[in-house]
C-alpha cells in the first residue's frame, strides 16, 4: 500500500491596508491581524532597502517580527524582469502559507486601490487555488490628502476621477472636461506638464499638491506653481478641482439631457 502524503493545511493570505502614512489611520481590523501571530511580509524596490509600508507599522509601536519577510517588487518596465519577480514572490508566499501559518501582507494606503496586493493574490492563487485571501481595507492617500487640507472630493452629486498621471497630459485634459474633481497619483514623471495643463486651464488655484500625506515628512503645497521643475517624492498627487461656476455643468447636462427623453 502506496503512503500518502497528507495534503497541506494552508495559512490564510491577508492584505492589510496601513493608510497612506500615519499609523493612527490603522483600523482596529488591520492592527488586530498584525498583532495575530502571522508572519508579516512586506515589499521593498530592492534587497536590503527599507520599506515605507513596514515603517509606517514600526512608527505605530508595533514590533516588527524577527521572522518577518521582505518581498522584492522591483520599480521597472521590463516585462522579463518582472515576470520573474512576481513568480520568485509568489511562490515564496504559497512557501509561509504551506505551514498553516497566516500571512499579513503590509500594504500602504488602500489594499483594493492601486496597490500590490491584487496582483499578489491572483498570483499566488494561481499557484494554490484552494489559498483563502483576506483584504482588510483602509484609507486611501487621496482621501486622506483631502481631509488633511480640508477639502470635500465629492459632495451631493459631483463627479470623482482618480487615475495615475501617467496617463497623460491629452487624457487628463479630457477629463478635466468631464468631472468636477480630478484626482491626479504618482505625478513626478509628468508634473512641469500637467502644471503647464493647469496653466493653460486656469486652475492653479483650485489645485493643491500632497507629498507623502500623514508621514514625518508630509508636505502640502497650495501654491503649485511653485513646484516647476522640481523633483518632487514618488508617493505625490494633486488635487484638481474645477471653478465653482463650473462645478456641476456635467451633471446638468445629463438631467438635461434624461429630461428631454421623459414622455
Amino acid at each position: 500500500m502506496n503512503d500518502v502524503l497528507p495534503t497541506p493545511r494552508f495559512g490564510r493570505l491577508i492584505g492589510v491596508s496601513l493608510g497612506p502614512g500615519d499609523p493612527d489611520l490603522i483600523t482596529r481590523r488591520g492592527w488586530a491581524a498584525l498583532q495575530s501571530g502571522a508572519c508579516w511580509a512586506y515589499p521593498v524596490k530592492k534587497a536590503g532597502e527599507a520599506s515605507y509600508a513596514l515603517d509606517i507599522a514600526r512608527r505605530g509601536g508595533l514590533a516588527v517580527p524577527e521572522d518577518a519577510e521582505p518581498l522584492v517588487f522591483p520599480m521597472t518596465r521590463d516585462a522579463g524582469v518582472l515576470a520573474r519577480a512576481w513568480a520568485r514572490v509568489a511562490n515564496r508566499c504559497v512557501e509561509l502559507l504551506a505551514g498553516g501559518r497566516d500571512v499579513v501582507f503590509l500594504v500602504e494606503g488602500d489594499a483594493s486601490t492601486f496597490a500590490t496586493f491584487g496582483h499578489l493574490a491572483r498570483a499566488v492563487r494561481e499557484l494554490a487555488p484552494v489559498i483563502e485571501v483576506d483584504t482588510i481595507p483602509g484609507v486611501s492617500s487621496f482621501s486622506a490628502a483631502a481631509a488633511r487640507v480640508g477639502t470635500p472630493l465629492a459632495e451631493e452629486d459631483d463627479t470623482l476621477a482618480v487615475i495615475p498621471a501617467a496617463y497623460g497630459v491629452a487624457v487628463i485634459d479630457h477629463l478635466l472636461d468631464e468631472f468636477d474633481t480630478l484626482i491626479l497619483l504618482k505625478v513626478k514623471p509628468l508634473l512641469d506638464e500637467v502644471l503647464a495643463l493647469l496653466e493653460r486651464r486656469d486652475l492653479l488655484a483650485t489645485s493643491c499638491f500632497v507629498e507623502k500625506v500623514g508621514a514625518p515628512d508630509e508636505r502640502v503645497v497650495t501654491d503649485v506653481a511653485s513646484l516647476r521643475g522640481e523633483t518632487v517624492h514618488y508617493l505625490s498627487l494633486l488635487l484638481v478641482q474645477n471653478p465653482a461656476r463650473a462645478r456641476g455643468e456635467l451633471r446638468r447636462g445629463c438631467r438635461k439631457r434624461a429630461e428631454a427623453l421623459q414622455p
